[in-house]
């Protein structure tokens, strides 16, 4: 008759594995998980696509033919909305470095250590 459930003294040991090494890789992955934060920002992403399309788009307008241009009355659309894109593409990288985003905030303590005096 053995009891198969875990002691919770060896709870730990069978992977090797302390609570210092758990501490310290929940506090690498947090670090991470904010550098992926600030990478994948969906300022940084609509941002670059509108500067990329509205350079190609405005490229277009500059080069359009006048009939291109008649047919929509007049107005060289493709320039207008190409130089509309490079705007709001530049305003909203600008936002991102203006006001990146925050880092994390500590963890929390648990209580286990004793606070210096």
């Amino acid at each position: 008759m053995t009891d198969e459930s875990p002691r919770p003294e060896h709870a730990g040991s069978e992977h090797g594995a302390t609570e210092h090494d758990v501490h310290r890789e929940v506090t690498e992955l947090e670090g991470q998980s904010a550098t992926a934060a600030r990478i994948f920002d969906l300022r940084r992403i609509i941002g670059g696509l509108f500067v990329l399309y509205g350079i190609i788009v405005t490229i277009t307008g500059i080069t359009d033919s006048q009939a291109a241009i008649d047919k929509a009355e007049g107005v060289n659309i493709n320039l207008w909305t190409g130089i509309g894109m490079l705007i709001l593409g530049v305003f909203f990288l600008a936002w991102l470095k203006l006001r990146p985003t925050p880092p994390p905030l500590p963890a929390e303590d648990t209580g286990d250590e004793e606070p210096v005096h």
